[in-house]
């Protein structure tokens, strides 16, 4: 296959989509959302979020030193795009959003109760890059909707609905695995038997999850 050369930029696609809420001094609340976010190391739990100076958001990070990611959910999608398109200094886009926010363990920052995944984070390091700063940070607590895990205690991300950002849109992820950590080099009989067990577990947090939104119609009716 022919290749055609571009000139040095970004081009990594796709990546993480994600909603930033931070915390000022005096108590206001923003949120923003951000693409250029990843892991950067496991033992201290630490991750990186990218931002232009000019934002309001880098701001209140930059003052408290904290933040929280929230991983939205693809029928989050409009707010993510809002989130990221107005400035938090003419708009209040929590509330244009209607999210509700929830006090964090140990940051100063809130999170959003509509994500599915929230990660209170402690900023260690920041970086002048160019356009942006990085703002490395330590990952101090999660908190995770209770129907992501199974009976073993894994937590299955495909089911939270998670959406990426790949080339100006967005796209929703997969549910259906095409591999796993290991499986290129995995015996035929134990591949077999992991994608058996694999497959139940999703049915009984299908069936959990179904059975619990069934449950909060009925108290609707009530």
């Amino acid at each position: 296959m022919s290749k055609t050369e571009l000139k040095g930029s970004v081009i990594l696609n796709p990546v993480p989509v994600v909603l930033v809420t931070s915390r000022n001094k005096e108590g206001k609340n923003n949120v923003f959302t951000v693409g250029w976010t990843g892991t950067i190391n496991t033992k201290p739990p630490m991750l990186y979020i990218s931002i232009r100076p000019e934002r309001l958001s880098y701001e209140y990070i930059k003052e408290s030193m904290d933040f929280v990611i929230n991983m939205p959910s693809s029928d989050l999608v409009k707010a993510v795009d809002y989130c990221g398109v107005k400035p938090g200094r003419k708009f209040d886009k929590i509330d244009d959003m209607n999210f509700t926010l929830s006090e964090s363990t140990f940051v100063s920052a809130p999170y959003i109760n509509e994500c599915p995944v929230n990660i209170e984070c402690k900023v260690k390091n920041i970086i002048p890059l160019g356009t942006h700063d990085m703002f490395i940070a330590e990952v101090v607590s999660s908190h995770v909707n209770e129907d992501l895990f199974d009976e073993n205690g894994k937590i299955h991300f495909e089911n939270a609905n998670l959406i990426s950002y790949c080339h100006g849109e967005y796209f929703p992820l997969s549910k259906k695995a095409i591999g796993s950590f290991g499986f290129s080099v995995m015996k035929k009989k134990t591949l077999k038997r992991k994608s058996l067990e694999e497959k139940n577990k999703k049915s009984k947090i299908s069936n959990k999850s179904s059975s619990g939104k069934k449950k909060t119609s009925n108290k609707k009716r009530k």
